[in-house]
C-alpha cells in the first residue's frame, strides 16, 4: 500500500458524499501532495474490481463513487441536478422476496427516483 493509495482511501473514508475522480485528486493532494491523476484512476479501478466501491452516475456525465456495501437511495431533480440522498428504504423487504423467489443472493442495491424538485416546479 503506497502513500498515494492511502491518501485516496483516506479521502474516501473522510468524505461521505459521492466524489468524482477530480474531487478525489484534489482532496487527496491535500493529504499527499505528490498524488497523481493516474494513481487516482488506477486506485479507483482497483477498488471497484475488489467490490469495495462502485461507480455511480447522477444525472451528469461525471463518474462518481459510493461504497459497495448496503443500499444507496437518491432523489434526483432532472431540471437542476440537485441530488438528495435518503436513508429510509423499504426495498429491503423487496430484496428479500426477490432473493427467495429467484434463489439469488442480493449483496446491495441502488435506488434512484428522478423528478422535479419544489424549487424548479415554482419556476
Amino acid at each position: 500500500m503506497t502513500p498515494a493509495r492511502l491518501a485516496v482511501i483516506e479521502v474516501l473514508e473522510n468524505h461521505p458524499e459521492h466524489l468524482s475522480h477530480n474531487q478525489i485528486l484534489e482532496e487527496g493532494q491535500k493529504v499527499y501532495p505528490k498524488l497523481s491523476r493516474a494513481t487516482v484512476y488506477r486506485t479507483m479501478e482497483l477498488l471497484v474490481e475488489l467490490k469495495l466501491v462502485r461507480p455511480l452516475y447522477l444525472h451528469d456525465p461525471t463518474q462518481r463513487f459510493v461504497s459497495a456495501s448496503g443500499g444507496h437511495h437518491h432523489l434526483v431533480c432532472t431540471s437542476c441536478d440537485m441530488t438528495i440522498e435518503f436513508d429510509h428504504c423499504t426495498a429491503d423487504q423487496l430484496a428479500k422476496e426477490l432473493a427467495e423467489k429467484f434463489d439469488f443472493q442480493i449483496l446491495n442495491h441502488l435506488l434512484e427516483f428522478q423528478g422535479v424538485c419544489a424549487k424548479c416546479r415554482q419556476n
